[in-house]
């Protein structure tokens, strides 16, 4: 089994550019809602099942190139022998997330596992990572490292229109861009976590949820913009 399997211009420049587009424009976009190893990104994420997939591409029409790709494709059957594939199980949970890394620090050390708890599955980790790169700043930095058990497995340079798979059980980090990238610079990444849980421990997920620090911020600018409503008053 690979470790890991890359495809250059994976999807045609058009989509790419929507599905970008689509992404960085999002009101949603804020400091990650993910803690520790993810404390310096930026970004947002869905957590979603099969159910509410199709929330998810009402919602956000240019991702569903990417899904072809990356769910009905089949994506950790790229990374099994070709013996291998017939018994690969489909994957019935997801954790998407965009992620911007800059210059203020990368990502440290970690293995995903965002939907474990909430499934009550302790330490279960997706069965295989697919990374979408969308946006790649002229400059240096921004390489995710990946590695088991201390040892280095390979350094993934990012390139715009590349698609990664990764097993998911692997650890990885992703490096700073460097100090002489231009000011507000961001490296993007598309990242899905693909998991397959057992009936009783998906049944416990949500259909669809948002994470995104920005969703406080939005209702209430939401509801400044409301007229306000007028008041009974029982003057006896």
């Amino acid at each position: 089994m690979s470790e890991y399997r890359q495809t250059k211009n994976a999807l045609p420049a058009a989509q790419l550019q929507a599905l970008t587009a689509a992404l960085m424009g999002s009101p949603f976009v804020a400091s990650s809602q993910l803690n520790g190893a993810f404390v310096t990104s930026r970004g947002f994420g869905v957590a979603f099942t099969a159910e509410g997939r199709a929330r998810v591409e009402a919602e956000l029409p240019a991702l569903v190139p990417f899904f072809t790709l990356a769910i009905d494709g089949l994506a950790e059957s790229r990374l099994q022998s070709f013996w291998q594939r017939a018994r690969v199980p489909k994957p019935n949970a997801w954790y998407l997330n965009l992620l911007l890394v800059g210059t203020a620090g990368g990502v440290a050390p970690h293995v995903d596992a965002t939907l474990s708890r909430a499934a009550g599955e302790a330490e279960t980790t997706p069965r295989v990572v697919s990374v979408l790169y969308l946006q790649v700043p002229d400059c240096g930095g921004g390489e995710l490292v990946l590695g088991r058990e201390k040892k280095l497995k390979g350094v993934i340079h990012p390139r715009v229109g590349t698609l990664l798979h990764f097993r998911g059980d692997l650890t990885h980090q992703v490096r700073a861009l460097a100090d002489d990238a231009p000011k507000n610079a961001a490296r993007a990444s598309l990242v899905l976590e693909q998991y397959h849980f057992g009936a009783e421990a998906v049944a416990k997920l949500p259909a669809y949820r948002l994470d995104s620090r920005a969703k406080f911020k939005l209702a209430l600018e939401a509801a400044a913009k409301r007229p306000t409503p007028e008041m009974d008053v029982d003057r006896g």
